[in-house]
């Protein structure tokens, strides 16, 4: 029942990157938020089983990037939906790099390239926090939304 009722609270739609030798790493997330603008701090949740996310740790630094409407086959390729390993998935889109040496959507909405202060493990999830470090503001455009098992635009 918790899983029905947390699928109709409306979540951003984001693309989390990272990158530690040579091995880049990205996942589609609607769970992550701003914790603080002073200094500025977002967090981000990944699934602790998968292996392939200790890169979001040991890289010590993550991109967080904000997805438009238009952006939504790119979101099924980074969730698996579209079966696609890592480094074919990053063929998708163009990316570029900020500070961190984070990987980043070059079109995306925002990207928030942070340095990574602190990871912690809570029940499924590890949960990183990241100081913002540089900021991209790309065009202001429909959102994509994901809420109810579907995606949505504002």
């Amino acid at each position: 029942m918790y899983r029905d009722a947390m699928s109709r609270y409306a979540g951003h739609v984001q693309i989390v990157t990272a990158e530690h030798q040579g091995v880049r790493r990205g996942v589609t997330v609607t769970a992550a938020c701003s914790v603080s603008d002073n200094p500025a701090t977002v967090l981000v949740c990944v699934a602790k089983d998968n292996p392939a996310n200790r890169v979001f740790v040991e890289a010590g630094a993550f991109a967080l990037n904000t997805l438009a409407a238009r952006h939504q086959p790119l979101a099924d390729v980074f969730s698996g939906l579209i079966p696609m390993d890592g480094a074919r998935r990053f063929e998708q889109g163009v990316w570029d790099k900020l500070e961190t040496g984070a990987p980043t959507l070059a079109d995306a909405q925002v990207v928030y390239d942070c340095k990574l202060i602190e990871a912690k493990e809570v029940a499924t999830h590890i949960v990183l926090f990241g100081q913002v470090a540089a900021l991209r503001l790309g065009d202001s455009e429909p959102a994509l939304i994901y809420m109810n098992r579907t995606y949505h635009t504002v």
